[in-house]
């Protein structure tokens, strides 16, 4: 059997899609309900719904052969696994983000909110900037609005949230998108199998752009 993590959400759903042109079929996943795991033991696949955050911890720890992260996570959590493919889907940035007209004053520690707090990190000090990292855990919008930081890192997709907020992007750290990837073992002794997969999904992401 092949191990196929999926993020949960619409991610997940158009990778799947993706697969299933592709030659990976497994009707049972369309079926609502409940259930997690679902196998076309015909293909020798199987496939599972897990967070979409959980993925890489699946892949690197060997339940899952290859999943589906954003490149978010895999820059966040730097799990010990292959990265296979860019999927050209679920586009979006990792940016800093402040109040409207916000400067910088670099005499002082700057205040960051963010639940990415490697990539913040990494960021700031390649620029050698000093900084106060903040971790929070959801609704980071809120963090520079009330005082609590002087400045936010998140996903920004659209930037209709920040707008809403009277907030803008101040500068763009880096490029997301969803990327698959490869349990080292699991490569070394599938080998066959998961090259054929990617290649039948590279087909797919040509014929689709």
């Amino acid at each position: 059997m092949l191990n196929i993590a999926l993020p949960k959400g619409r991610l997940g759903e158009k990778v799947y899609d993706i697969l299933e042109r592709a030659g990976y079929p497994c009707e049972a996943i369309k079926e609502n309900g409940r259930k997690l795991i679902f196998e076309n033991t015909e293909l020798g696949i199987r496939y599972f719904w897990v967070k979409p955050s959980d993925v890489s911890i699946y892949v690197e720890r060997g339940a899952a052969d290859i999943g589906i992260a954003g490149k978010d996570i895999l820059l966040e959590y730097n799990p010990n696994v292959y990265e296979l493919l860019d999927l050209n889907i679920g586009k979006c940035r990792v940016a800093v983000a402040g109040k409207k007209g916000f400067r910088d004053d670099t005499r002082r520690t700057l205040k960051v909110a963010t639940k990415f707090v490697n990539i913040a990190k990494t960021h700031y000090r390649s620029v050698s900037r000093d900084i106060d990292i903040i971790k929070l855990n959801g609704s980071i919008e809120l963090a520079p609005i009330l005082g609590l930081s002087d400045v936010i890192v998140d996903i920004v997709e659209t930037g209709t949230t920040l707008k809403e907020n009277d907030l803008d992007v101040l500068e763009t750290i880096v490029p997301i998108s969803a990327r698959l990837i490869s349990n080292k073992a699991s490569f070394k002794f599938k080998t066959a199998e998961i090259e054929k997969l990617v290649e039948g999904v590279r087909l797919q992401i040509k014929e689709n752009d």
